[in-house]
């Protein structure tokens, strides 16, 4: 049997991601944030959701800059800890011992430690009550070269380890089920990972 609840947000997993902002060294700044997403392919645009209260909502709204770095399993006490303190009272790259690495679009550090780094351009900031969602565009995206198929040059997301948040725990991503799509491929075959 299934309850009612009342209207609530629990849409997990979601992305565990270092936020990065600042435009210069005093300013820099990372904030944990799981209210991201993609909005649309082409061109590639993303949002991240953030409470008006929060020292990155202002630095943000000021550069239209920011930076979406993946984590790795490996970074989950770094993330963890970036999402509980606030960058008002700590320069958080020098705290966790993260890596700043320049953005070759943007004026925002990224972070060197991510397997995947977004460069956005905020194009609309749209309040919605607890939250003001900033929608950008992605200019570019970095790649940790460790993750990429020598053959295909594709992008391996699961030796890249990612981090997932559910509902005020992390994780790391289960197990392989299949790829978009193999549901209806005609096959008897096992069905493997694509490369």
């Amino acid at each position: 049997m299934r309850q009612d609840w009342k209207p609530g947000t629990l849409i997990y997993p979601l992305p565990a991601i270092l936020v990065s902002c600042g435009i210069s060294p005093g300013d820099y700044n990372l904030f944990t944030a799981s209210w991201v997403g993609t909005i649309c392919t082409n061109p590639p645009m993303c949002y991240v959701s953030i409470r008006p209260s929060r020292h990155s909502h202002a630095i943000i709204k000021e550069t239209m800059q920011f930076g979406l770095n993946l984590t790795t399993v490996s970074m989950a006490k770094e993330t963890d800890w970036c999402g509980v303190n606030s960058g008002r009272r700590y320069n958080k790259f020098e705290h966790t011992g993260l890596t700043i690495e320049h953005s070759k679009l943007i004026s925002v550090p990224l972070v060197k430690e991510s397997p995947l780094s977004l460069e956005c351009k905020v194009r609309e900031i749209i309040s919605l009550g607890s939250h003001d969602m900033f929608i950008a565009d992605v200019v570019n995206v970095k790649a940790d070269e460790q993750y990429l198929d020598p053959d295909t040059g594709r992008f391996d997301m699961m030796k890249a380890d990612l981090l997932a948040y559910s509902h005020g725990e992390y994780f790391g991503l289960g197990d392989f089920i299949g790829y978009f799509g193999w549901s209806v491929k005609k096959s008897g075959k096992e069905i493997k990972r694509r490369k």
